[in-house]
C-alpha cells in the first residue's frame, strides 16, 4: 500500500482517505486498527468507513479532530484511544497532518521524545507546520505539560 509513513512500528499515517481496498490491504499487511480522524461533516467523508474496516477485520474507531478545535481534553482522549487499540494501529484524516500530529504527540508522551524531536520526525515524515499556526503551537505546549518528566515533576 503506497502513501504510508511510519511513525514507529506500532503507527502509521495513511496520507488520505483509505478506499476499501486500502483497508483489505492494511489487515494484509498487519494492521489491526484503524484510527480515522476525521468530522463526519468534512467533504469526502466516507460513512461507511466503520463497515468496510470491520469487514477487512479491523478494529475502527472515529475521533474526529478539527484543528480550530484543538483542546487538551481531546487529545487525551485520542491518545488513549491509541494505548487501548490493538496495533499496529493505521491512523488517517484528510491529508496526514492531524494524523501525523497525534501521532508524534502520543510517542513523545509516551517515550519521553521532546517536541523539538517531534517536529523534526515530522519534518523527517514530509510534514511542516508553516500554514497550520495553531497546531505548530499546539503540539509543543501538549507534548511539555504531559511529558513524563512533566507529570513525575508534578508528583514530588
Amino acid at each position: 500500500m503506497e502513501n504510508i509513513k511510519y511513525i514507529n512500528k506500532d503507527l502509521a499515517v495513511l496520507l488520505g482517505q483509505p478506499s476499501m481496498a486500502d483497508l483489505e490491504q492494511a489487515a494484509k499487511s498487519g494492521f489491526k486498527s484503524v484510527l480515522n480522524l476525521r468530522s463526519p461533516n468534512e467533504e469526502d467523508f466516507v460513512s461507511d468507513e466503520q463497515q468496510s474496516a470491520a469487514v477487512a477485520g479491523l478494529n475502527y474507531v472515529n475521533m474526529p479532530l478539527r484543528p480550530d478545535l484543538l483542546s487538551d481534553e481531546l487529545i487525551d482522549q485520542i491518545l488513549t484511544e491509541i494505548d487501548q487499540l490493538p496495533k499496529p494501529i493505521l491512523s488517517h484524516c484528510k491529508t496526514g497532518l492531524r494524523a501525523v500530529t497525534t501521532g508524534l504527540m502520543y510517542i513523545a508522551t509516551r517515550e519521553g521524545m521532546s517536541a523539538e524531536a517531534a517536529f523534526a520526525k515530522g519534518e523527517e515524515l514530509g510534514f511542516s507546520y508553516d500554514d497550520k499556526p495553531r497546531m505548530q503551537q499546539f503540539l509543543p505546549n501538549y507534548i511539555t505539560s504531559r511529558s513524563k518528566s512533566s507529570v513525575q515533576h508534578n508528583k514530588i
